[in-house]
């Protein structure tokens, strides 16, 4: 863990009052002006200072004067008074404080004939601290004794004298601290403070046995009383042992007591062989070598050579002797030679047995330092190496061989730290290599193979690119490209997978960089020659690197080339920034962008890419000498901010924003790019891009302020006139460009805005804000002066918003706004706000509270609040008297005040309203639901600080009634919540009487229509004759109406569960404790004061809150209720352990307990929810085991896992449903600890018992057993291969080496295999019977997960191949789904070199004739292993299986299997399988001459079975035989359709193809159709034009008369596709038995298909787009004629019905591509073809389609653009691809240009205000809505809004009606103001306009009559009715003005 360091604090000298006086007495100088007087006084000085930093000067006064003492000085006594205040001083202070520092600086300056005195009192001082009683003092006499060791000569002087004394203090010290330890369990602080102590005190005691070896020695060897120093060492040695053997003590602490072990046995015994020979001995637990150590330290040392000592004890014992003996140079002797080769392996026989990750990380950092150690060795060496160690230490050798087999299975650890010290420990076994061989690197055999191992493994496994890193380093990237020429571009193909793009680029970074330094190093030969030769090696390495990055960027999708950009590009242009010419060049001379692949970025897209990488890294020159040195043209730029790809755009946006320097000067043509990109670029939807662009905008306004100041500076400094014009013209140019932006963001917060817009407008107004400030005054941007009052109010609006970031922002932004424009201080502005806080914080729709919350914390700033408040008060009647603030209180006073008003405000309510809950939760729920207000009471209180409140005692009292009040909205609510069926409302319950009452409430007498429609209560009258069913408002005038549904009381219940806990949680969290602690923690410092804390909230309090949340855990049923009653609960977890209370330290060890003693004996009859996952249980027990620090022991987590994993495991006298309670509730909390990420690492050594628990859980015979061990299985299965990485379930991202695996989870490979044994012994189906072993699946499942790695040694322990034979014979199994499950898990234990054999050895074991006796179980499951085993070769392995495998001759031998002679089709079917994976592909598994054999045998198969002889109707009436038929098709497609070539094929094709297309089965019918359309879609649009071979006409005349006759859908939309894939380029010949079809009747036929298809998707686009294509057709052959076909105008209104909302969106899609299709013939055609009505509505559908909610509809509307002819687009837009925003605008523009064209001004005049007006169908609809909510006027609210309690809302939250109407007027009112005046329009003109004009004119008073008629704020209680009446209001008024300027221009 990294951790900031802190900045030593200053503190002054703190003595007591007695111990001052006399120092200050001792002294006092009478008169003497002596030198030592001055000491004297200068010292007396300092005591009588106060302040610190006066002290520290005068303490270094006192030095210079005590330095220049001379020694004539006689005044001993005064000078020993000096010199003991110096000393007690130093001891005094704390351990980091300068002025202890300044001290010892003062006592080192003394001259050398004082140092014996200055020791002296120091000795006596520091003496006098360690025979000090009190406990609490250790910790600061360690650090005193630590820091004389730190850089004090003459406190290292003073440690020598009292050595003894100082060593036995350590041992008193540890020996208190073990004693300690014991008695802390569970509180955590306390022993985490004693932990820190006890490193310390280890340290220390090291640190002084390390500076005093000498002095140890000659003690020991002396003749005077060495026993007493023996008996002090081995003592403190037994501490250090004690420390090693104690399993509670931390690592750290552990790790250096091993430190310490061999370091004091290092000092009593010299470097000699000895040494090396005991310490030998402790690694091994072995007595037999500690003979030649003094029998003190053997007697010590026996405890550590106990038989079951822990595994740890040789690990820190192993980190000791490498880290405390000397390694470096010529070994002393064999021993030492012994000790080495003994360290690794000792590590790696514990690697396999340890479990815990942190022991992993230390064996892994032990493991390199080995490394280390033995590389100082060899590296020091000035003899030669003895070759016996030299032999173990070079690669090949046994030693190595384990290490490597260490780092493969650790190398994808999922700590960061071991895979970095294994990447290490491989990095230095290389170096041993090189040392110990000398050979050359290029020749070496080991390197060479160790490359080739590496390479050929899967590229998913990240360990490897770390590995290859370390041979580039070394042996450089020639070496790897001889081997793998195209290594830069598999790596570059990785580079869009996430988790290896960091992987794949360091190494991609260390091989371009070390091939260049190569390909330099090569070429500087001769200086004549140089620059040629330059050029050659430069071209040379842009082959390699830069040629394949750039065909990515062009080619590869979009989400495959962002890492590229972030990881890898910069990178390359570091290394090489010439290149960027290179890449610049070599993309303008690329095709353009439109010929890339569709999902490219293309050479456009790449170009801004590489740009803008290049300018990042500074590549590129300053913009301020000419747009970036002119390497790109503007209206390059400008396309690509607009371009359709949202990558592209940030790209472009990134190169325009991002600088090298944040004081670089904007330029105009800068600003005004970024005004181009704006405007279409605030709607994403990708929050991604959303993110990217406030990023970069972040960093342009960053360059805007650092510049601006920047130029500030200059036109002060500046001399230059003209200079400084330039700047003031660039500052005025920031001022405008800020105010468009400010005021542009502003203008789009209106109502009807689109979600994603608002979002990105709210966080570019709140940079703005942040970066400038929108201040009034004299700013120099001054942004506060363009912010409208209009403008302010369109942000708190935005308070109202859905979405919960919106309101956050909003309310963000309302505050930095001019306060004048907001208006918040206008009282009578303040009161509506808070009234509607008030209304809405009672509103039954939840999102309102958070709105509400937000309103009320916007006003808590408000000095008036209160006035406000008191008004509210009265008006509803409430006894309530705020507090009001004093005349001129601070800020922070009033804030406090305002805040409890309104908590107590708030209160007053709450508490009302839950007194008419307990009477009547109905009324409740539909008037009042609680939660509202519990939300804003939470919300207002988390932006209060707590530490430093005023009015304590009203915040006690206040606090003390929220907890009350919140367990009496618990008790309202909880007998539903705690029901088993809470979510319906009919439970089984039968014993609550709560619930029953509620229940009775809700539920009619004579009914149970309740919980299918809603019910109406009148508050005023409880009799049941108000009880309606209706759905009118009552009518009644003196009452308030309600609807109240079961889903209302439900959320009512389970939300004010959620705000119970959050507030109780807030409360325990935030407020300060109010505690007295009677006794002091061991380890904390001599603080003297009381241990009385006030605060606000009792220890009582908490406790209470603690059982209440308990309750709620243990026993609420609905998910919502628990799930947030355990986020309040781990808040107050978190602080009960960071509490200063020693009781509340300890509750969660004793609820822990508790709960697992109730969870222990619990049965059906328990209240614990025994169902639902065992509801809050697991939730409870997580939080109080997750809020245990991390660094502890985790005492509570292994004893909670201990219980619960023996409770989990099957019993005997566990077999009934009432028995296995318990179980089912360890099983089922157990999953949820596995699932909790922030136990992290430390739930890892417990997963092979879990997995055990799961596995042998499905043995139970009891349901809910077998239910909950499933899914802690699937848990565990995620916890240990991770979260699924992509759709493929069997993807070798989730997979693992099964070294790794077993490695990590050892006591799972015994378990596993006896489990594999026992269920294979199962599966033998010769009786005929199915027996199913209930873990069969289970482990075939984890086993298919693993795989071998080349790099597994053959001799491994936990090898793979003791589980084949078992997986083997599982595929005999009678279930087909074992048989496919052991052929799936049989591949990953095949190495790739050994499928030849395996597949050879499955084949022979297959019947060479047909008998009685034969097994098709075993045959199956057989062929189904050599399928996937042959599959995955071919995935695998790119190469031919070896000449003579044998696996030709052993299928020809059995192809009776693949015959009719074979009755079982399921047989048949897999061997058809088998020789169509090697007889179906291009390129075979076999040699040419084996698959040429067998081909022709294949084909008489074919030619001979039911699929040909036409009896296939037989076969597939059999099991499976619909599967044979469909194995049969594959070969029948490969010999007709994909490689007829091949197959040698006498018959004509088509025949073959005939009798597929005919077949009686759909489903070969549609394989047949799917095999054509594949092979048409790799043909190229020439080659199809040539018409292949097998496409003849009667294979035409077949398809299409299938297309006429065929009835299945899936079949028939095939076979749609197939015809439109040819309709292109060929004639179809269209006939139905014979008949000739017109092309006519075809549409016909087609468009009836279309219509009718609805119910097939696929279907219905297949048939849209085929009749789409014949009209294209047709108007391109007749444009003039195309008008008479009839059936046009039906296939455009076909076309205009798919294009609507809740169409599905591939339909859209469809759509879409038809309409871009169309463009050039139908839409934009001179002609007309289809007339202007028509015409005008494929438009309408296409801006439909560009406003579409779906993103990849959008997209693909908007490439109609770049379809349309280029002479009617301007020459900027012309064959572009843009952005929909951008499309829909040109689109429009060329709408109203093509009017011009066809000569239809006045009436495409007329048909767009119409669309401007809207649809007469919306108007007529929303008259009414308007005309009912009129009559209901007088409501807070219209009933429109209270139907439903979650409103959906509008279906499309993209399209922006207003925005859209906007564009519509700007480009009508052009078109109106463009067009030549009308002169003879039509008779019906004026008609025409007359009623458009009187129906906007009735528009327009309509909405503005419902408008007045909202009440007060309208956007907060009814916010979609008033941006729905505002937006046909615009429309109107937007209509009016069009006709306006129509009568004008006429």
């Amino acid at each position: 863990m990294v951790v900031k360091k802190k900045t030593a604090r200053v503190e002054a000298v703190a003595l007591g009052e007695e111990e001052l006086n006399k120092l200050l007495a001792s002294l006092s100088v009478d008169g003497c002006e002596d030198e030592v007087s001055q000491v004297a006084q200068t010292l007396q000085s300092c005591l009588e200072q106060t302040e610190p930093v006066q002290q520290i000067q005068l303490v270094k006064k006192a030095g210079s004067q005590l330095e220049a003492l001379s020694a004539e000085q006689t005044d001993s006594v005064l000078l020993d008074a000096c010199l003991h205040t110096l000393a007690l001083v130093y001891t005094t202070l704390p351990a980091k404080n300068p002025l202890r520092r300044a001290i010892a600086s003062a006592i080192g300056s003394v001259p050398a004939w004082l140092h014996e005195r200055t020791v002296n009192s120091l000795s006596s001082c520091l003496s006098d601290c360690m025979s000090a009683p009190s406990s609490d003092q250790h910790p600061h006499v360690i650090n005193t004794i630590s820091a004389c060791l730190d850089g004090f000569p003459l406190g290292g002087r003073c440690i020598n004298k009292l050595l003894h004394e100082v060593l036995q203090f350590h041992h008193k010290v540890l020996s208190e601290y073990l004693h300690q330890n014991s008695g802390l369990a569970g509180r955590h602080i306390a022993q985490a403070q004693l932990m820190q102590s006890c490193l310390a005190a280890v340290k220390t005691s090291m640190l002084v046995i390390q500076r005093n070896q000498d002095s140890l020695v000659v003690a020991l060897q002396a003749q005077k009383d060495p026993q007493r120093l023996e008996d002090t060492l081995g003592s403190l040695l037994g501490c250090y042992v004690r420390i090693l053997t104690d399993e509670e003590f931390i690592q750290s602490v552990q790790s250096t007591a091993g430190m310490a072990v061999v370091l004091l046995i290092r000092s009593v015994m010299g470097s000699g062989d000895e040494v090396a020979s005991v310490v030998c001995s402790l690694l091994r637990g072995s007595v037999e070598g500690l003979d030649s150590a003094p029998q003190w330290l053997k007697q010590r040392c026996v405890g550590l050579c106990t038989g079951g000592r822990l595994p740890g004890v040789s690990l820190y014992l192993c980190h000791g002797a490498l880290a405390m003996l000397g390694w470096k140079g010529a070994l002393p002797g064999p021993q030492w030679e012994q000790l080495l080769l003994l360290v690794p392996t000792m590590l790696l026989d514990l690697d396999v047995s340890i479990k815990e990750s942190s022991t992993a990380m230390v064996v892994a950092r032990v493991l390199t330092l080995w490394s280390g150690a033995a590389l100082d060795c060899l590296q020091g060496e000035t003899r030669p190496c003895p070759p016996s160690l030299q032999q173990s230490l070079s690669g090949g050798s046994e030693l190595q061989r384990r290490l490597l087999e260490h780092i493969y299975s650790h190398w994808e650890h999922p700590l960061d730290g071991v895979r970095h010290q294994t990447r290490s420990l491989f990095r230095n076994l290389l170096l041993l290599h090189q040392q110990t061989t000398n050979s050359d690197p290029t020749g070496d055999p080991y390197i060479t193979d160790l490359t080739r191992n590496l390479l050929g493994l899967e590229w998913h496994m990240r360990g490897k690119y770390g590995s290859l890193g370390c041979l580039v380093e070394l042996y450089g990237a020639g070496h790897l490209l001889d081997i793998q020429p195209q290594l830069p571009t598999c790596l570059l193909g990785l580079m869009g997978d996430q988790t290896l793009a960091p992987y794949a680029s360091d190494l991609l970074e260390r091989l371009f960089v070390s091939h260049k330094a190569q390909l330099m190093s090569g070429a500087g030969a001769g200086a004549a020659e140089a620059a040629a030769k330059t050029e050659d090696w430069m071209e040379r390495w842009h082959r390699t690197w830069v040629t394949p990055l750039l065909h990515v960027l062009c080619r590869a999708r979009l989400d495959q080339t962002t890492y590229i950009l972030d990881y890898f590009l910069p990178k390359l242009l570091r290394c090489s920034p010439s290149s960027l010419a290179h890449m610049v060049h070599a993309l303008q001379d690329a095709p353009a962008c439109s010929a890339a692949p569709s999902g490219s970025r293309g050479a456009l897209g790449a170009l801004m890419t590489c740009l803008r990488a290049a300018r990042a890294q500074g590549v590129i020159p300053s913009s301020e000498e000419g747009l970036w040195g002119a390497l790109v043209p503007l209206s390059l730029l400008q396309q690509a901010l607009i371009h359709k790809h949202d990558q592209v755009r940030m790209d472009a946006l990134g190169l325009v924003c991002e600088s090298h320097r944040s004081t670089e000067v904007l330029t105009a043509q800068e600003m005004d790019l970024v005004r181009h990109f704006l405007p279409p670029n605030l709607n994403s939807q990708s929050p991604g891009i959303r993110q990217q662009t406030v990023s970069l905008m972040k960093k342009l306004l960053c360059r805007v302020k650092d510049s601006t100041q920047l130029l500030q500076k200059r036109l002060i400094q500046e001399r230059d006139q003209d200079q400084k014009d330039r700047d003031q013209s660039t500052l005025l140019l920031y001022k405008e460009f800020l105010r468009w932006m400010c005021v542009k963001l502003l203008e789009v917060l209106i109502p009807g805005a689109s979600f994603s817009k608002c979002l990105t407008s709210l966080h570019l107004l709140g940079l703005l804000g942040q970066l400038f400030t929108f201040g009034t005054g004299p700013d120099v941007f001054a942004l506060g002066e363009v912010v409208t009052s209009a403008h302010a109010q369109n942000v708190l609006y935005c308070v109202a918003s859905n979405f919960l970031e919106v309101k956050q922002l909003a309310s963000v932004l309302i505050r930095q706004l001019p306060p004048s424009a907001v208006g918040l201080q206008e009282p009578e502005r303040m009161r509506r706000v808070l009234q509607a806080a008030l209304d809405l914080s009672t509103s039954t729709k939840p999102f309102d509270s958070v709105s509400a919350a937000h309103l009320l914390n916007l006003l808590l700033h408000q000095p008036d609040l209160h006035q406000a408040l008191l008004h509210c008060a009265q008006e509803q009647g409430l006894d309530f008297q705020p507090p009001s603030p004093p005349a001129q209180a601070s800020e922070k006073l009033t804030l406090e005040l305002n805040t409890l008003a309104v908590v107590q405000f708030l209160l007053r309510c709450l508490q009302s309203e839950v007194s008419r809950a307990e009477s009547s939760l109905l009324q409740a729920a539909g008037s009042c639901p609680l939660y509202g207000r519990a939300h804003c009471i939470t919300a207002v209180l988390q932006h209060l600080n707590t530490e430093t409140l005023s009015q304590t005692e009203q915040w006690r009292s206040l606090v003390s009634e929220l907890i009350a009040v919140c367990y009496r909205m618990s008790d309202v609510v909880s007998p539903v919540v705690q029901s088993s069926s809470p979510e319906g409302l009919i439970p089984m319950d039968a014993d609550s009487t709560g619930l029953q009452n509620i229940l009775q409430e809700i539920q009619p007498r004579d009914t149970n229509d309740f919980f299918h429609s809603a019910r109406e209560l009148d508050t005023h009258q409880g009799d049941d004759h108000t009880e309606s069913q209706t759905t009118q408002a009552p009518v009644d005038t003196g009452g308030e109406g309600y609807r109240v549904t079961a889903q209302m009381v439900l959320v009512c219940c389970w939300r004010s569960m959620k705000e119970v806990a959050m507030l109780l949680g807030q409360l325990c969290q935030s407020l300060p404790l109010h505690y007295a602690n009677n006794t002091t923690t061991t380890t904390t410092t001599n603080n003297k004061e009381a241990r009385a804390h006030t605060g606000l909230i009792t220890e009582e309090q908490v406790e209470g809150v603690g059982l209440y949340f308990r309750q709620q855990l243990l026993q609420s049923r609905h998910r919502g209720a628990f799930e947030l009653a355990y986020v309040g609960f781990v808040r107050l977890t978190d602080m009960l352990c960071r509490s200063g209370s020693q009781a509340l330290q300890q509750l969660p060890a004793r609820w822990l307990s508790e709960v697992l003693e109730e969870v222990k004996s619990s049965d059906p009859s328990s209240k614990l929810c025994a169902t639902r996952r065992s509801a809050g249980i697991p939730f409870y027990i997580q939080a109080l085991l997750s809020s245990e620090p991390k660094s502890s022991s985790c005492s509570l987590l292994k004893m909670t896992m201990r219980e619960l994993i023996a409770l989990a495991m099957p019993s005997a006298d566990r077999t009934t449903d009432s028995s296995t309670v318990p179980q089912v509730h360890a099983l089922n909390i157990l999953r949820a600890l596995y699932r909790d990420t922030r136990l992290g690492e430390n739930i890892i050594p417990f997963v092979s018992e879990g997995m055990q628990a799961a596995v042998l859980g499905f043995t139970s015979p009891v349901w809910a057993v077998r239910n909950s061990s499933t899914l802690l299985f699937s848990t565990l299965i995620t916890r240990i291969f991770g979260v699924k990485k992509g759709k493929d379930e069997h993807s070798k991202k989730n997979r693992m080496t099964g070294r790794e695996f077993f490695t990590r989870f050892p006591a799972l490979y015994p378990f596993l295999l006896s489990q594999l044994e026992e269920a294979a012994a199962t599966v033998e189906s010769d009786s005929g019977q199915v027996k199913l072993h209930p873990s069969l699946f289970l482990l075939l499942l984890v086993l298919s997960r693993l795989y071998p790695s080349p790099m597994d040694g053959s001799s491994s322990p936990l090898g793979l191949a003791p589980f084949m034979p078992f997986i083997i014979r599982c595929g005999h199994s009678a279930v087909y789904r074992t048989r496919e499950m052991a052929a799936r898990a049989l591949v990953p234990f095949v190495l790739v070199t050994q499928v030849p054999s395996t597949v050879r050895s499955l084949l022979q074991d297959l019947p060479l004739e047909p008998g009685p006796k034969i097994q098709h179980n075993h045959i199956h499951g057989t062929l189904l292993q050599v399928l996937f085993l042959l599959r995955s070769y071919q995935t695998d392995s790119h190469r031919p299986l070896p000449a003579g495998s044998g696996i030709g001759e052993a299928l020809r031998q059995r192809m009776w299997l693949a015959s009719r002679q074979n009755n079982c089709v399921v047989t048949r079917g897999a061997f058809l399988d088998v020789l169509m994976c090697l007889c179906g592909p291009k390129i075979s598994l076999l040699e040419d001459g084996e698959v040429g054999a067998l081909r022709p045998m294949v084909l008489s198969v074919l030619m001979s079975s039911e699929l040909v002889t036409s009896d296939s109707s037989s076969a597939a009436l059999e099991p499976g035989g619909t599967q044979y038929l469909m194995s049969l098709a594959q070969v029948a497609l490969s010999a007709c359709v994909e490689v007829p070539e091949l197959w040698n094929r006498p018959q004509p094709t088509s025949q073959l193809l005939e009798r597929l297309l005919r077949c009686p089965q759909y489903e070969v019918r549609e394989l047949a159709v799917e095999g054509v359309l594949r092979r048409l879609e790799e043909v190229e649009e020439k080659e199809r034009r040539r018409r292949p071979q097998w496409l003849d006409e009667t294979t035409l005349s077949n398809l299409t008369s299938l297309a006429l006759r065929e009835t299945h859908p899936q079949c028939l939309a095939k076979v749609l596709q197939v015809l439109s894939a040819l309709s292109s380029s060929t004639e179809l010949p269209w006939r139905d038995d014979g008949k000739i079809l017109s092309q006519e009747e075809v549409l016909l036929h087609l468009l009836t298909l279309a219509e009718t298809s609805s119910y097939s998707v696929e279907l219905h686009c297949a048939a849209l787009t085929l009749v789409s294509q014949l009209v294209v057709k047709l108007v391109n052959c007749d444009p003039q004629g195309a008008s008479a076909v009839s059936c046009l105008a039906q296939w455009g209104a076909l076309v205009c019905s798919c294009c609507s909302e809740e169409q599905p969106v591939e339909v859209k899609l469809m759509v879409a591509q038809v309409l871009v299709t169309c463009a050039p013939s139908l839409l934009t055609s001179p002609h007309l073809p289809l007339g202007l009505s028509t015409t005008l509505s494929l438009w309408r559908s296409l801006f439909m389609l560009l406003q579409d909610e779906d993103q990849e509809v959008r997209d693909a509307a908007s490439d109609f653009i770049s379809n349309v002819p280029a002479h009617l687009l301007g020459a900027d837009v012309a064959g572009a691809s843009m952005c929909p925003p951008a499309s829909l605008d040109a689109a429009v523009e060329l709408l109203c240009r093509l009017f011009g064209t066809w000569g239809q001004v006045p009436a495409g005049v007329l048909a767009l205000t119409e669309w401007l007006l809207g649809e007469e169908e919306e108007e007529e609809e929303e008259e009414e809505n308007s005309s009912s909510r009129d009559v209901a006027a007088g409501q807070s609210s219209s009933l429109d809004e209270d139907d439903f309690l979650f409103e959906k809302g509008d279906l499309n939250l993209w399209a922006e009606p207003v925005q859209w109407v906007k564009l519509l007027h700007r480009h009508l009112a052009s078109l109106v103001s463009t067009s030549e005046r009308t002169r003879d329009p039509g008779a019906a003109w004026p008609e025409q306009v007359h009623q458009i004009h009187a129906r906007a004119g009735a528009e327009a008073v309509g909405s503005q009559r419902g408008l007045d008629s909202l009440p007060a704020l309208p956007q907060f209680s009814c916010t979609m009715e008033h941006a729905r009446l505002t937006l046909r209001n615009q429309r109107a008024a937007l209509a009016l003005d069009v006709l306006q300027r129509l009568v004008e221009r006429s």
